[in-house]
């Protein structure tokens, strides 16, 4: 039996409906009780639904958020944070508005975003994580700002990749409840899922060879290579099925379950 499971969320927990199949839950709550650790490994932030999940998860553990720029602890909100680099947010912003770009930012607890939103996006994705729609601007934010996300069209994706990004490192990322918009993190550069996944197994004292990793997306590779035990969903993007060992169904017929059941074998 393995010592740790980290979960990704969009469409490796939730599926089209954006909720968590009974089923899954109850594979997850007995891994729990047979001292499994549960790990949300997210690039959503540490609020809304998805804090939601890491406290069903695992409610005294350390939890992945914002593509491991954040770790935070569920019980205490303690927290493992990398800011981005000084002098780096001015610069996105810019380029946001000038472009006409909705860029979102994020400190541990809030977002902010920018005026534009030529995709009518914002209150969509705030529902998708859980909060209220109130547009804030980012220059409001308190505390250190550890991320920042572009919500682009798809069809737009590839540009936002190939414009440069000093200091940073992107991760693309998409949820299947708004399938057509990608949502492209920028964190600190050498920080991603798979950084945190490994402070997080240091944290427990578990080698990473008795670590799995379940996603499904280009955001979940860093963490799908370091891990003993990398997993795929039947729904993954060919750049995450390269990176896992093993592969279960689709999100909508509870391939996460089949993943748990193949943890407590291992």
């Amino acid at each position: 039996m393995l010592g740790m499971i980290c979960i990704d969320v969009d469409g490796t927990l939730i599926g089209q409906g954006n909720r968590v199949r009974d089923d899954v839950w109850a594979a997850l709550e007995g891994a729990r009780a047979q001292g499994v650790r549960l790990v949300l490994c997210s690039g959503r932030p540490a609020f809304g639904n998805a804090l939601d999940y890491a406290r069903r998860l695992d409610p005294d553990g350390w939890h992945v958020f914002q593509n491991g720029a954040s770790i935070v602890r569920a019980d205490t909100g303690e927290s493992l944070s990398t800011p981005l680099p000084a002098g780096v947010l001015p610069e996105l912003l810019a380029r946001a508005r000038g472009g006409g770009a909705l860029l979102e930012v994020y400190t541990d607890r809030t977002y902010g975003f920018t005026e534009a939103d030529p995709h009518g996006y914002g209150p969509a994705h705030a529902a998708l994580l859980g909060v209220p729609y109130a547009p804030r601007a980012p220059e409001e934010l308190d505390g250190a700002v550890v991320r920042v996300q572009w919500v682009v069209p798809v069809a737009q994706e590839q540009a936002v990749l190939d414009t440069p990004h000093p200091g940073l490192d992107l991760h693309p990322s998409s949820s299947p409840p708004m399938p057509d918009v990608s949502f492209i993190s920028a964190t600190t550069a050498g920080t991603s899922k798979g950084s945190a996944v490994t402070r997080v197994a240091q944290a427990y004292g578990l080698s990473l060879d008795r670590v799995m990793m379940v996603g499904d997306a280009a955001n979940d590779v860093t963490a799908l290579r370091v891990v003993g035990h990398p997993v795929a969903m039947g729904n993954a993007d060919e750049v995450a099925r390269e990176a896992a060992r093993y592969q279960v169904g689709h999100v909508d017929a509870g391939g996460l379950a089949e993943a748990v059941a193949l943890a407590l074998k291992l």
